[in-house]
């Protein structure tokens, strides 16, 4: 194959036996041409654009209707899946046994594990091009600093925690924390208020009982300063998950060892704007049709991946036992819940809103306690880490959604005060055993009340949410997502980004407008607790 350039020096297409599309042809210029793009960002998406010139695997027609009219949607993954699309390594036991792929002994101190990490980091798949787990960083690392104070495990980890924002610059990589208290996690803490890094995403596990209220309000100073970490609720993680697992990339709870193989999703809003009829009849046709299809495409990438790709056969982290087959499962997730309540509400002649309005709550938990009745009874192939099915997800968002409402939240602008929004999205946590979040939007009043703060964490967790995530509105940092950019970032996005989720967070920040969630004011925690 031969690329020649068109009588328009700006257009480049492919000549020979490919023939490319005009809106094909159109792609490649822009990611060829666009001077912003770093170099690893282009090859990227030249590999995403190659991938997506394969074939798709098998699907129906009526699952191929829906996909091309994003009522269910592949997340744009690729055409031909060739890797995982989240994978949690075993870190643990790599720094246990060493590695022979990477010719690396296990390690005997601090430098020496840090860069052994480096070095697996930079060999990890994922959907994202980086590793999306760094593993329980605080654990992993408080062998090899017995005996040292805090402040000589900040100068010692400094150089590597800086290394892991220029070397994995996406916000997708993620760390987890907890729940146990040590010099570790502080340390780890207190970088993050010294550097104000994009890079790691953190999540902190709090368990009653063994993770302290000092700690959890250090967490919240932490916050205050670039907006992590999410607030993990470890009873409810494990109830799932078994004490081996981790929350990676945005807020996806998977098995350590394990992972997800893919996620599909199903969009609630288009599910219902197709639905003809009342709300009963909603629920036993149009819903399970759509929920169907999208475990249909589900099946078939799983298939494609496992039984064509040879991933699971040949890759590295699976020969030295550092992933399992069997301790991966696959990710199905649904968004934009409050439009279809919203629009099954006005149908019914109802003026009410999902977040404001009993009946149109309880509307909303019946389509999630519905379509996680299917997926539990739909099995799923190579989905052992999850019992044979694969697992929910409130999917939060692409930067491709339009005038739709992220996963299970209630829309931006919409919230209500913060008791009454607690009320309306807890119920939902219950069965999202691969992700759920919801983010509350602090104003300044909160840094003078931090304890206030962590009451409300734990009152939120007492009410059943799985995890509790916050911004602080007048620091840099913003949570699009469940994934972090900073604002200054975005405002220079003409310019180019460092951070290839910044160009996610820029697209999303257009569309979704996540700046103007509802500023709140932290309530007493005996209003949340006695609910």
């Amino acid at each position: 194959m031969v690329l020649e350039l068109d009588r328009e020096p700006s257009s480049i297409e492919a000549a020979g036996s490919l023939t490319l599309e005009p809106t094909q042809r159109q792609e490649l210029d822009r990611i060829l041409l666009d001077g912003t793009l770093s170099y690893r960002q282009r090859v990227q998406q030249l590999a995403i654009f190659a991938e997506n010139l394969a074939p798709m695997p098998p699907l129906s027609d009526a699952a191929r209707e829906a996909l091309d009219a994003r009522v269910i949607c592949d997340m744009f993954e690729g055409h031909a899946p060739y890797r995982p699309r989240y994978t949690l390594p075993d870190y643990a036991k790599a720094l246990e046994q060493g590695s022979a792929y990477l010719e690396l002994p296990a390690p005997q101190d601090l430098q020496e594990a840090t860069w052994f990490l480096a070095s697996m980091y930079a060999n990890v798949p994922s959907i994202t091009g980086y590793p999306v787990y760094l593993g329980d960083l605080d654990a992993l690392l408080a062998p090899f600093a017995e005996g040292m104070t805090q402040e000589e495990i900040v100068t010692a980890l400094r150089p590597f925690w800086r290394a892991l924002d220029r070397m994995l610059p996406d916000a997708f990589t993620h760390t987890n924390l907890g729940p146990a208290d040590s010099p570790m996690l502080r340390a780890i803490l207190q970088l993050e208020r010294e550097l104000l890094q994009v890079v790691p995403n953190i999540s902190l596990k709090v368990e009653p009982g063994v993770t302290p209220d000092a700690l959890i309000r250090d967490a919240v100073g932490t916050v205050f300063a670039c907006a992590k970490p999410h607030f993990i609720n470890q009873p409810v993680m494990t109830a799932d998950h078994g004490e081996q697992y981790a929350a990676v990339s945005c807020y996806n709870a998977l098995k350590i060892g394990g992972g997800s193989h893919t996620l599909v999703r199903v969009n609630y809003m288009e599910v219902a704007l197709r639905h003809e009829g009342d709300t009963e009849t909603f629920f036993a046709t149009t819903l399970p049709h759509y929920l169907e299809l999208t475990a249909e495409l589900m099946e078939t990438r799983i298939r494609h991946l496992v039984e064509r790709s040879g991933f699971y056969d040949h890759h590295w982290l699976v020969e030295e036992d550092l992933l399992r087959l069997d301790r991966f499962s696959a990710m199905f997730g649904v968004f934009g819940l409050a439009d279809a309540v919203n629009l099954l509400m006005e149908r019914e002649g109802k003026s009410g809103r999902y977040g404001s309005d009993a009946e149109a709550d309880a509307l909303a938990h019946r389509i999630v306690r519905e379509t996680a009745a299917f997926v539990a009874e739909r099995p799923q192939p190579y989905c052992e880490g999850f019992g044979g099915r694969a697992m929910m997800h409130s999917q939060s968002g692409i930067d491709l959604d339009v005038d739709v409402t992220a996963g299970t939240r209630i829309p931006i602008g919409e919230e209500p005060d913060l008791f009454r929004h607690i009320q309306a999205v807890a119920p939902n946590h219950a069965v999202f055993a691969s992700g759920v979040s919801d983010i509350f939007h602090f104003d300044e009043t909160a840094r003078r009340n931090p304890d206030a703060v962590v009451d409300v964490i734990k009152g939120a967790m007492q009410q059943g949410m799985r995890d509790f995530t916050f911004n602080l509105d007048s620091n840099d940092f913003i949570r699009i997502t469940g994934y972090l950019v900073k604002k200054s970032d975005i405002a220079a996005i003409e310019e180019g980004a460092r951070h290839g989720s910044t160009y996610l967070g820029a697209g999303n920040e257009e569309q979704a407008h996540c700046t103007q969630r509802a500023t709140k004011r932290v309530v007493a925690a005996e209003r949340l607790a006695g609910g």
